[in-house]
């Protein structure tokens, strides 16, 4: 018995243990999961805005104020859903896989992590301020309207430069989030390195966005589809996933 009782103390503690780290393990696993999902969606809200914009958008550029915010007015509706899709949805799955992704990495001292997870973090913010910010300008714009066409479009032009400016056209933050990870992530050999390496361009390209030249803005896009997409499906489907969260919730428990 009393052997018993001395073996009792001494293991209940590592029982204890035990049951913690699994308890993390399954919270981590669950985490990834949503990161992974919330990085697929991201992939797929960004084609949906190229689809949308390339094939259904008719702006008249050339048009005078009237017809530019008669167009805007008409199609107040689906533009609306779509920015709020692009910006506000978005920057909520941008938020889990920030998250997701700093409890993926976090396990080691690297402040690269907490750097760019800081940087994710402001990128949210900035995204949904600016789908916000867009999308009740343009109510504003439209209101205007029949008071005044041409303050109306000078109303819109504003809000468009100020919804680009943050979260639309200059993509620095974005681009120093997703390069500071992935130098993370391959100094911790996560995730794939070919990932990490598109991540490396993504992210270069992102940062070069601060030139004003469409085609930075572009690249980016373009390629952080990929990116996006690639990563979802690692996160939910890498072999090695299971064996990394493990590793990171004994890491937390000791």
């Amino acid at each position: 018995m009393r052997g018993f009782a001395i073996f009792a103390h001494v293991s209940a503690p590592h029982i204890w243990k035990l049951a913690i780290q699994q308890t993390e393990f399954r919270q981590m696993k669950g985490l990834q999961k949503l990161a992974g999902i919330a990085a697929t969606f991201q992939g797929l809200i960004y084609i949906a805005a190229f689809v949308y914009f390339g094939a259904f958008w008719s702006y008249p550029v050339d048009g005078s104020p009237v017809e530019k915010m008669t167009y805007m007015a008409e199609n107040q509706l689906l533009f609306s859903m779509i920015y709020f899709l692009m910006y506000v949805v978005f920057g909520v799955f941008l938020a889990i896989l920030v998250i997701g992704m700093y409890e993926r990495l976090k396990h080691k001292v690297n402040p690269l992590i907490t750097i760019g997870s800081l940087f994710g973090g402001i990128w949210v913010g900035l995204v949904i301020a600016s789908g916000m910010i867009s999308n009740i300008g343009l109510d504003h714009a439209i209101n205007l309207m029949d008071a005044n066409p041409e303050k109306a479009l000078d109303m819109w032009i504003i809000v468009s430069v100020i919804t680009e400016s943050i979260g639309g056209g200059n993509e620095l933050v974005g681009g120093l989030w997703v390069l500071l990870i992935s130098v993370a992530a391959i100094q911790e050999g996560r995730l794939p390195r070919s990932l990490n390496y598109l991540g490396y361009f993504v992210g270069i390209a992102g940062i070069a966005t601060i030139y004003p030249d469409k085609l930075f803005t572009e690249i980016f896009g373009v390629s952080q589809i990929v990116w996006f997409i690639w990563l979802g499906i690692c996160l939910l489907t890498e072999e090695n996933a299971n064996k990394s969260i493990q590793q990171t919730a004994n890491a937390s428990a000791d």
